[in-house]
């Protein structure tokens, strides 16, 4: 092998290496925008829609929309900033029978598989975990870009009993309905154009 041979593989190689760190350059630069985010939830006493929010959250997110399957999407929810808006109810949400907060702080999700689902949208596979209990979650993602940020949002339906959110006498679903509506919208800033 000459010379000339071994220095141009070592340049292809280098250079190789150096597009792949890129990469993940640019995806641990992405960032939430927090103003242009939420992440909010519906349920239905007796009948009666009832939104609420969570005011502290975290997400992680390296994403590539040309390559779905290599990106991961992590979430952490503080279940104590659960609100629907109303004092009394906000006092209830901790409770043990609820979220039971002194237990349980936070709530999980971490992704499984991204894989796309159409143009502008994907399909992302994970784990959820509620109170100790630990389901698969599939979350459609619609995405959308506006200049330099990308929104990715959409929605997905959770049985709240399923991981034990109103236990006791608050079982009961002609009173909460046991489907519970998740909502996100998520501004991104660093996403590649889509």
């Amino acid at each position: 092998m000459n010379t000339a041979s071994v220095s141009s593989k070592f340049f292809k190689t280098l250079a190789a290496g150096l597009l792949v760190l890129g990469a993940g350059a640019a995806l641990a630069d992405q960032k939430i925008v927090p103003a242009q985010s939420d992440i909010s939830f519906t349920s239905r006493q007796m009948g009666v829609p009832v939104d609420g929010k969570f005011k502290k959250w975290d997400a992680q997110i390296a994403f590539d929309p040309k390559k779905p399957e290599t990106g991961k999407v992590s979430f952490t929810i503080d279940t104590g900033s659960a609100t629907f808006g109303a004092a009394e109810t906000d006092a209830e949400v901790p409770k043990a029978a609820w979220f039971n907060v002194p237990k349980f702080p936070q709530a999980t999700f971490q992704s499984s598989a991204i894989k796309a689902a159409g143009p502008g949208k994907v399909e992302v596979t994970g784990k959820l975990s509620i109170k100790g209990a630990v389901h698969d979650v599939v979350v459609p993602v619609t995405l959308t870009q506006a200049g330099a940020t990308t929104t990715a949002a959409g929605s997905f339906t959770i049985k709240r009993l399923d991981f034990k959110i109103g236990e006791g006498e608050w079982a009961d679903t002609s009173m909460v309905a046991n489907d519970v509506v998740v909502k996100f919208k998520l501004a991104v800033t660093g996403v590649a154009p889509l």
